[in-house]
C-alpha cells in the first residue's frame, strides 16, 4: 500500500475501524474541543492577559495541527473526490462544505501574515475561529444523522420555510399600514415592521416594538397563535425524519454481518 493511500484511509471517515483511525479522530475532536476553551477563556481579560503567551502557543500549536490535516486531504483529494483530473479533485475538496470548514479554521492565522488588516478587521477575522467546532461533524455520528435528516427533509423544510417568510412578509406590510401613523419611531418602514414580525410569529416578544391601536393588537395576536403552530411545523418534520432514519439504520445493521462486514440478503 503506498503512502496516498495510507494516508486516506487515516483521515477520511469511510475507513475508521482500526486504533490508528480512532486515535486519530479522538486527538483532532480533542483539540477542536480544546481550541473552542482557549478561544473562551481569551474572551475573559483575567485570563487572557495572565494566560496571554500560553494561549498564543497553544493556538499556534493547534493550528499547525489543522494544517497539516488539511494539507493531508489536499493530497489525497483525488481518493476523495474522483474526477478526470488531479486539478478538479482538488477544487472539488476546496469548495466543498467540509474543505471550506477546514480553510476557514486556519485562515485567520495566516491571513495578518500576508496581507496588512485594519485592527477591527483582524478582531472579526479573531472570531471565525470558532468555526473550527464545526470540524467537530466530520468524526461524530450523531452530527452526521442531523445533516442526513435535513437532506432528507430538505423539500418539507424548504415550503416550510417559504410560507413563513410569506406570512413575515404579509404581518410586516399590514402592521406597517395599520400602527405607521401611530407610531412613526415604531414602524417606520415595512422592513422596520419585519422585525417585529419576526419577534412576534416566534412568540419571542421583547418588547421592544409592539402595537397600540385595538386593530394592531389583534392583528399581533393572530400572528401569535399562528407562530405558535408554523414554529412547531418544522420540529415535527425533522423529529419524523429522525425516526425514520434510526429505523432504516436499524435494518441495515441487522442486514449486515457483524463479523464479516457484509449484507446479509
Amino acid at each position: 500500500m503506498n503512502l496516498k493511500k495510507k494516508i486516506y484511509r487515516l483521515v477520511e471517515k469511510d475507513s475508521h475501524g482500526n486504533k490508528i483511525n480512532l486515535i486519530f479522530d479522538y486527538v483532532i475532536m480533542s483539540l477542536i474541543l480544546l481550541s473552542v476553551i482557549s478561544i473562551i477563556l481569551e474572551s475573559i481579560k483575567e485570563i487572557g492577559a495572565d494566560f496571554k503567551l500560553y494561549l498564543e502557543w497553544f493556538d499556534i500549536f493547534s493550528v499547525t495541527i489543522f494544517s497539516i490535516e488539511y494539507l493531508m486531504r489536499l493530497y489525497v483529494s483525488e481518493l476523495t473526490y474522483p474526477s478526470k483530473s488531479k486539478f478538479k479533485s482538488v477544487l472539488k475538496f476546496i469548495f466543498s462544505i467540509n474543505g471550506l470548514i477546514d480553510l476557514f479554521a486556519v485562515l485567520p492565522f495566516y491571513l495578518p501574515m500576508i496581507i496588512k488588516i485594519d485592527l477591527r478587521f483582524l478582531r472579526t477575522l479573531r472570531l471565525i475561529r470558532i468555526l473550527r467546532i464545526l470540524k467537530i461533524n466530520r468524526y461524530t455520528k450523531s452530527l452526521k444523522l442531523i445533516g442526513s435528516v435535513r437532506k432528507d427533509k430538505k423539500s418539507e423544510l424548504a415550503v416550510t420555510g417559504f410560507v413563513t417568510l410569506l406570512l413575515l412578509i404579509f404581518a410586516s406590510f399590514v402592521m406597517y399600514n395599520v400602527e405607521g401613523e401611530k407610531q412613526p419611531d415604531a414602524f417606520p418602514n415595512i422592513l422596520a415592521a419585519f422585525w417585529w414580525a419576526v419577534a412576534t410569529l416566534t412568540t419571542v416578544g421583547y418588547g421592544d416594538v409592539y402595537p397600540i391601536t385595538g386593530l394592531g393588537k389583534f392583528i399581533s395576536g393572530l400572528i401569535a397563535l399562528l407562530g405558535i403552530g408554523l414554529v412547531a411545523l418544522p420540529t415535527g418534520i425533522i423529529g419524523s425524519g429522525f425516526i425514520d432514519r434510526l429505523k432504516s439504520d436499524k435494518k441495515d445493521e441487522e442486514k449486515t454481518c457483524p463479523h464479516c462486514g457484509k449484507k446479509i440478503k
